[in-house]
């Protein structure tokens, strides 16, 4: 059974007027250098397995990348690592731009 939800590009955007969210990217640097979601945070999937994400215990943690794939990984992983909701982005940051949701540069 898997630890994480996947969650659609509408669904996320209300959850982030309405709570907060631990948005994780984990797209590479030529990627990131395109535009983000706004709010999202930079860690690579390579180094996702040595990133300490205990303080993001209890919390509720989105990742994605291009098109959820890499990010479904982060995602299974660090479910078995913390309690904590955790979903990924259904279709990534494709599915982000495509339902009309703004990127920008990361900060």
């Amino acid at each position: 059974m898997m630890k994480y939800q996947d969650i659609e590009a509408s669904e996320l955007n209300s959850l982030l007027e309405t709570q907060k969210i631990y948005l994780i990217d984990v797209r590479n640097d030529d990627e990131v250098a395109r535009g983000v979601i706004p709010g999202a945070i930079y860690v690579t999937l390579s180094s996702i397995p040595s990133v300490n994400f205990s303080q993001l215990e209890n919390q509720t943690v989105v990742f994605y990348c291009h098109a959820g794939v890499r990010s479904a990984q982060a995602a299974g992983f660090v479910a078995d690592q913390i309690e904590a909701t955790i979903y990924n982005l259904r279709g990534g940051i494709l599915a982000w731009a495509n339902a009309g949701f703004g990127l920008t540069d990361l900060k």
